[in-house]
């Protein structure tokens, strides 16, 4: 087991050199919240993370979630810790200042999260869908909504959950069959939903549940659902919570990892109907949840970044203190961390935690710039973007955050193995990633098809002319840098190639998509990481001697030899025949 340390100078560097977080702050509603605070309010949200929450990790784990006469009773171990962000202000960071937020850019808050899903992932997502909640009532949500809900919800004293799935429906919400029926200025909504991220406990006031439902006379399909918020009490006219509504958690999941975040199955309409409000347009729900859903697709990315820097920092400590073996250069039995092959490995672990941060930061900060946006077209640029990068976020990033956390078991060796190591948590929790807020297959895609095929690859070429300009930069003449160009050239050469080809060969797009999304995600992340490694070299050649700006050239040098090279194998099987998926059919998949 291992302490947490937050990298906070890593976040710092991003926001300086990524982001350009000093023009950020310039636009209307940011101007309060400068480069100043930036520097002030990191190393204060490290230490509360780091000393309060981390430690929560292991112990909540083991203590698990359960329900117990109709109540969720969540591992005493986090008992109160939600509180205490609350005093502490880091839920209400990003929060909108007319109802009680700080107003800091998302991008900050991401770095804050950050914190907190490494120190504790299971606990990360009670705040995590409730931005999702905040989000969909600010796009979609009534004047009335608005000044009831938000205030609560940006603080987090009230949490939020989001409804979607059901037995029969899975990942297909056109077979939704949860109903709302009229009754004066409300709803009665009634029926089940099963996996629902913290949805029943008593760690907030009040838990707020965005639902989807089906009014009686709905046409069937997407086009017949509607998004209903339904409250776990009710709120009279003066904001003071009222009676208990009619829902309830009937189970509470085992799962394999996130252990202390309660997964429920919840019952609405048991005595008689949940009384709900219609949020947005009748009909319309799916277009409201998709708000919410895109939001969190982009914290579930992130948090693939911060299980693996927890994996990595877990894995860096114990390869320096485990001595085993005999390395050329050192008298006696030496630290695993000087072996080439270990090495190897806490290299690719720490190359692709700093990738995806880059890839994930880059993209809220452009979020944050399409709701400040100096022009309409800037706003419809950074809008393109963003819409192009959440399929690549969270599919990219919680891909590679199973091989992280894989990697962290495999330094460790057999004592990886053993729980109480803490190794496993990290590589069990990291699983749910690719999964859940739509499975990576459902990623991809949507980044092959709806991101690119859809515009004919515009949006994407746009990206790649971007990369290509940072690919001609004559900034330095660093050899190593040099280097680092040209492999960014020619992972913008293998993406070209790849998109040509699939606009040529759209019917292959289902089976040749993971694929094709990898090869974005390996290249659009190395050229952030290239972009930092530029700004890294100018601080060197300035004459700083901070070992930070060579580990970030290194990082990327790594990345480029290492990690880049398998592009060429992602490449090939886009390109590559797609015929045995015709050859096998579905009876050749059974043996016997």
């Amino acid at each position: 087991m291992t302490t947490y340390k937050a990298p906070v100078q890593e976040f710092s560097f991003i926001l300086e050199e990524l982001v350009d977080y000093s023009e950020l702050s310039q636009r209307p509603g940011y101007q309060d919240v400068g480069v100043d605070m930036i520097q002030a309010i990191l190393p204060e949200a490290a230490k509360f993370f780091e000393e309060v929450v981390a430690p929560t990790n292991s112990i909540a784990d083991s203590q698990k979630t359960h329900i117990d006469d109709g109540h969720v009773i969540t591992a005493p171990a986090i008992e109160g810790i939600n509180q205490k962000m609350v005093e502490a202000g880091w839920s209400g960071l990003s929060g909108a200042v007319e109802y009680g937020g700080s107003g800091f850019p998302s991008v900050v808050d991401v770095a804050v999260q950050e914190m907190l899903q490494s120190a504790n992932m299971g606990l990360s997502l009670l705040p995590l869908l409730t931005r999702g909640v905040i989000h969909s009532l600010h796009l979609y949500g009534s004047e009335e909504q608005k000044s009831t809900y938000l205030a609560n919800l940006a603080s987090g004293a009230w949490s939020g959950t989001m409804n979607l799935t059901e037995p029969q429906a899975g990942s297909d919400l056109s077979a939704v069959q949860c109903k709302a029926v009229p009754n004066g200025d409300h709803y009665l909504v009634s029926g089940q939903k099963i996996y629902i991220t913290w949805g029943d406990h008593e760690q907030t006031e009040n838990i707020i549940h965005l639902v989807l439902a089906r009014l009686p006379d709905a046409p069937l399909g997407n086009h017949g659902i509607s998004l209903f918020l339904v409250p776990k009490f009710l709120v009279n006219a003066d904001g003071s919570l009222g009676e208990r509504n009619d829902l309830r958690a009937v189970g509470v999941e085992h799962k394999l990892g996130i252990h202390c975040s309660p997964t429920c199955t919840m019952a609405f309409g048991d005595k008689g109907g949940a009384v709900g409000y219609l949020v947005g347009p009748l009909n319309k729900g799916l277009m409201c949840m998709f708000s919410m859903m895109n939001n969190a697709r982009l914290g579930v990315g992130h948090q693939g970044v911060a299980i693996s820097e927890r994996a990595y920092q877990q894995a860096v400590t114990y390869a320096a203190e485990r001595v085993q073996g005999k390395v050329v250069g050192i008298d006696g039995r030496a630290p695993i961390i000087h072996h080439g092959d270990v090495k190897r490995m806490l290299l690719q672990m720490r190359a692709l935690t700093e990738g995806g941060r880059a890839l994930s930061m880059y993209a809220v900060a452009a979020e944050d710039r399409s709701h400040h946006a100096l022009s309409d077209d800037f706003r419809k640029a950074d809008e393109l973007l963003v819409e192009i990068l959440t399929p690549l976020v969270k599919g990219w990033c919680t891909e590679v955050s199973m091989e992280v956390t894989s990697l962290g078991v495999q330094v460790h060796g057999g004592m990886g193995f053993i729980e109480e190591t803490g190794a496993a948590q990290h590589m069990r929790d990291a699983r749910i990633l690719p999964i859940y807020e739509g499975t990576n297959g459902i990623q991809a895609l949507d980044f092959i098809g709806r991101k690119c095929m859809r515009d004919g690859g515009e949006g994407l070429s746009l990206i790649l002319d971007n990369m290509s300009s940072t690919g001609d930069s004559k900034a330095s003449n660093s050899p190593v840098v040099a280097e680092l160009l040209d492999a960014l050239k020619e992972a913008i050469s293998q993406c070209k190639t790849a998109l040509a080809y699939i606009k040529r060969e759209p019917a292959k797009s289902p089976f040749v998509a993971f694929n094709f999304m990898m090869l974005f995600g390996n290249s659009i992340s190395y050229w952030l990481l290239v972009k930092l490694a530029l700004a890294a070299q100018a601080h060197v050649s300035a004459g700083s001697n901070d070992r930070f700006y060579k580990q970030k050239i290194a990082t990327t040098h790594f990345f480029a030899s290492q990690i880049l090279t398998r592009n060429a194998a992602y490449l090939g099987a886009v390109t590559g025949s797609t015929a045995s998926y015709e050859e096998f059919g579905v009876e050749d998949f059974y043996r016997g």
